[in-house]
């Protein structure tokens, strides 16, 4: 059986990540489920809504993807996953979840593994090249270049 993932973010970044990924991955739909934590929201009525999400995913194990550490959504999900076999992962990011969602047959722990790296191993300063065979404009403050 796969793991199940659930995204516990500030609104509406949950629901934007488990849209990009059901994009790449579609039958995932069932297997990836999403709680925005708005500003307003009570951190206990997140919790029991987190709760029922995980009832929804069905799964033995759960992976708990959230944003910020030490933020209310981390907060809530930290609560959540006490006494749960699940794990929680902070500082989500759509590569993060790609990696998770490609792997969720493997165990948990190794999910887990499979989620640091993917978040971490995107992360890195891409340079600015001009393409192939082309030099770069000198650009005139008067002329502007439009690209679509």
């Amino acid at each position: 059986m796969s793991t199940g993932i659930l995204i516990v973010a500030h609104a509406p970044l949950a629901s934007a990540l488990r849209a990009c990924v059901l994009h790449v991955y579609p039958d995932a739909a069932s297997a990836v489920l999403a709680l925005d934590v708005a500003p307003q929201d009570p951190p206990d009525q997140s919790l029991a809504y987190a709760k029922a999400l995980l009832v929804t995913l069905g799964a033995s194990d759960a992976l708990v993807l959230t944003d910020v550490f030490g933020a209310t959504p981390c907060n809530v999900a930290q609560k959540l996953i006490d006494g749960q076999r699940s794990k929680l992962v902070a500082g989500v990011n759509l590569p993060m979840l790609l990696r998770t969602v490609n792997y969720r047959q493997e165990s948990l722990d190794l999910l887990v593994t499979r989620a640091v790296a993917g978040g971490t191993q995107s992360i890195m300063q891409v340079a600015v090249t001009a393409p192939q065979n082309q030099s770069r404009k000198q650009h005139d403050h008067n002329h502007h270049d439009h690209q679509q």
